[in-house]
């Protein structure tokens, strides 16, 4: 298999696949492609790998018919399916991991937008919209109700496909210098989102993002 992913000091969607990969313990070659180059190059490079123009692409070996995957969820939902142990065994905490994934998937579009993942800068804080700062005491209930539901200390007890969904989101807490005590944390959601941080295969990708 080989994961085509943007740069790693920005693209989020790579981040969350490769994670996902890094810990199902399968092996793949990683392509990657600079985003932001002028005169679209960045299309150009994509689109022998990517049908969408788009990364990251999963490019599948000739057992599976040489498809390309072209959705972060969906990559990671095949390798589940290749590598069991990525999403809890317990069919509620199962569920609740995907609905959690699929939250950060399809939402939270304000503080995607102004708080763009940035491995590069240093942290700092940030003024932040209304807009923003709802989406951030979303997050935080939803990590305590999910610490809650399985005694943690990843939001569905083991590490899962939901914590790679997250991983991008504690970096803009880190970024943007944002206090999560002050959105309804009583400190277990702070703990988490530094968990995430602390976890080998992200600080290899931080490492090779700098």
């Amino acid at each position: 298999m080989e994961l085509v992913i943007g740069t790693k000091k920005w693209s989020t969607w790579s981040l969350r696949p490769w994670l996902a990969m890094k810990r199902s313990g399968l092996p793949f070659t990683e392509t990657l492609i600079e985003l932001r180059q002028e005169n679209n190059r960045t299309e150009a490079e994509i689109k022998p790998h990517s049908p969408s123009g788009l990364v990251p692409a999963l490019k599948l070996g000739p057992d599976e018919g040489g498809a390309i995957l072209v959705d972060s969820l969906a990559i990671c939902e095949f390798l589940a399916e290749k590598a069991p142990g990525l999403w809890p065994a317990d069919p509620i905490l199962r569920a609740l991991a995907r609905s959690a994934a699929a939250e950060m998937h399809s939402g939270f579009a304000s503080l995607r937008g102004e708080c763009p993942m940035a491995l590069e800068v240093e942290p700092r804080a940030a003024e932040l919209s209304e807009a923003t700062q709802k989406n951030i005491r979303r997050i935080v209930e939803l990590w305590l109700y999910m610490l809650d539901r399985s005694g943690g200390p990843f939001l569905a007890g083991d590490w899962s496909i939901a914590d790679a969904f997250y991983t991008p989101v504690a970096t803009r807490f880190r970024t943007y210098g944002v206090k999560l005590t002050d959105y309804g944390d009583d400190g277990r959601a702070g703990a988490y989102a530094g968990l995430l941080l602390e976890q080998p295969d992200f600080l290899e990708w931080e490492a090779a993002a700098r």
